[in-house]
């Protein structure tokens, strides 16, 4: 069986205005303290392509417009709604009230790892995931309603922050498509 490679016309896009209306998944995705501008720009398309709801830029993350955020995003910066929020515990009490849970995507005790997280399909959830040294901080893991850990078998039990929401979104995706 050969396998053609599709045309991008072929590939049926939403434009981005079709992007902005569509149902989203409920997730929201918290960077808290992310030094990389490729990194950001990575997760705005990985967050387009599963239709997150919104990304809050916290502490000394950058924000859009900035070339090399647009170099990775390719235009998701358009498509994703996002907002810049200096403190992200002031931003977690804020979605608290707002009944979204809040998980902290990290290694810690007491973690779930991502193969046993199961999603309320009818709750609004949001994910933290914090500086690329350091992690989420201690304080929002505290503030946080869980933890997700992703199971890792190799040396280095780390994952670049742009493939981790890669691999936490398409999870949370497809468990509540």
């Amino acid at each position: 069986m050969k396998h053609r490679k599709l045309k991008n016309i072929e590939l049926g896009r939403k434009s981005i205005e079709e992007v902005r209306i569509a149902n989203k998944t409920p997730l929201i995705i918290i960077l808290d303290n992310i030094r990389s501008l490729n990194n950001i720009g990575s997760v705005f398309r990985t967050s387009d392509a599963f239709l997150i709801e919104k990304i809050y830029l916290c502490g000394i993350t950058a924000q859009p417009p900035h070339k090399d955020i647009q170099k990775t995003a390719l235009g998701a910066t358009e498509s994703v709604a996002w907002e810049y929020v200096e403190h992200t515990l002031d931003l977690i009490d804020k979605l608290k009230k707002e009944e979204v849970s809040i998980w902290s995507i990290e290694q810690a005790e007491q973690s779930v790892f991502l193969n046993q997280f199961k999603p309320d399909i009818h709750k609004k959830y949001a994910f933290v995931l914090g500086n690329e040294i350091k992690g989420v901080d201690q304080d929002v893991i505290n503030a946080s309603d869980g933890v997700i850990e992703i199971p890792q078998d190799g040396a280095k039990h780390s994952l670049n922050i742009a493939v981790t929401v890669g691999v936490v979104a398409w999870d949370f995706y497809q468990k509540t498509r």
